[in-house]
């Protein structure tokens, strides 16, 4: 049997100490229609703490932008009645001795593929795209830019002040800062774009720079990126680790902390023209690369991906023993587990006892509910 020891190790970046090496993955779950997470999401991630996660990350909640949510059940991280929430939120998890960060979020240009809905407001985008050749909303002005800038420190700053130990910028996946980072959907000749992907990451690196002054040194920032966009799967920001450390090393140098590397399947090697099947996922190279800290993820403990669970697709749990193998190696920091932790609390306790043989897979049907 696979000894999981090595995921139980205790991490420490800056300000913030973890148990284990065991992250619950960012997680839209839209139960907050008006925007205001309550009881219900203090229970659920309170019960994620109780099963031994070291680190929670929220599901994505909202910065103070005109039309910054693309679905009416994603919680907002701004005004008095949302931040209660969010302060009922991690107060439950600190008293379960958890550790959280909420991951702050702009959707962008990018429509809901779960809702028929459209926010009251024009949708934002750096080039007014949502994918290359698909119009849909206003090109942000230098203005827009700057407040919404100033939204994101204004959120890190709630976070701080409310207790929680870290924030997760939401820079993957084809949302408003990826959508800088990606040449199909930004299409700017001022300082915002370009043709490399070291020019389009400068927004992201002035909304870390900004966050870093307010918060100061220790309070952690993880910055999530990806390569895939839900517009296009294959997409690829950087097709060599030269392209990567010109997209990456700028956002470390600005002051992020940990980059999540979200892949739809962890164990896929990134560049395996270099190393080999076997080689360095997209977390390994990023490491390599910066020498930052950083979280893999991707279909962990289970089979299928998290894109075919939106599609009501079920998983079977699936041997830990790559991940281990991975760990071991030292190849990247932490893994963040997604649908494990939606359909089974106590994943992380049945993983430290070694009692794999009861891990769940992941039932589709568990995302109708908040539990």
């Amino acid at each position: 049997m696979t000894s999981t020891d090595i995921l139980f190790r205790p991490f420490r970046i800056g300000s913030m100490e973890l148990a284990n090496r065991i992250v619950m993955a960012p997680m839209t779950r839209s139960f907050a229609p008006a925007g205001i997470p309550g009881p219900a999401h203090a229970a659920y991630y309170q019960r994620r703490a109780e099963g031994g996660v070291g680190l929670i990350l929220s599901e994505g909640t909202v910065i103070d932008r005109p039309a910054s949510r693309n679905d009416p059940g994603i919680p907002f991280f701004h005004g008095e009645a949302a931040l209660a929430g969010w302060k009922g939120v991690i107060d439950a998890v600190h008293a379960s001795g958890g550790r959280m960060g909420p991951q702050l979020w702009h959707t962008g240009a990018v429509k809901s593929f779960l809702v028929e809905w459209e926010a009251d407001a024009p949708v934002e985008s750096p080039s007014g795209l949502d994918a290359p050749g698909v119009e849909r909303g206003r090109v942000m002005s230098d203005g827009d830019i700057a407040d919404t800038v100033a939204a994101f420190v204004k959120a890190a700053a709630d976070a701080k002040r409310l207790g929680f130990d870290t924030i997760e910028l939401h820079g993957a996946h084809g949302y408003l800062i990826d959508q800088f980072f990606w040449s199909g959907s930004n299409r700017r000749t001022d300082r915002y774009g370009g043709p490399t992907i070291r020019e389009r990451s400068r927004f992201a690196a002035e909304v870390v720079a900004a966050i870093r002054a307010e918060v100061g040194p220790d309070f952690p920032i993880i910055l999530r990126v990806s390569q895939w966009k839900q517009q296009d799967f294959a997409a690829r920001l950087a097709e060599t680790p030269e392209l990567m450390s010109d997209w990456l090393v700028p956002l470390v140098e600005a002051g992020v902390d940990v980059l999540h590397c979200s892949q739809r399947r962890f164990w896929e090697p990134e560049f395996p023209e270099i190393d080999g099947e076997n080689g360095l996922n997209f977390a390994g190279w990023a490491k390599k690369l910066t020498g930052a800290a950083t979280i893999s993820v991707g279909s962990v403990g289970l089979t299928g991906d998290f894109m075919a669970a939106f599609g009501g697709e079920s998983s079977s749990a699936a041997r830990l023993d790559g991940l281990v193998e991975r760990m071991e190696r030292d190849e990247f920091d932490l893994i963040a587990v997604g649908r494990a932790l939606i359909s089974d609390p106590a994943w992380v306790a049945k993983v430290r006892s070694g009692d794999l043989a009861e891990l769940k897979g992941f039932d589709a049907a568990a995302l109708a509910e908040l539990v």
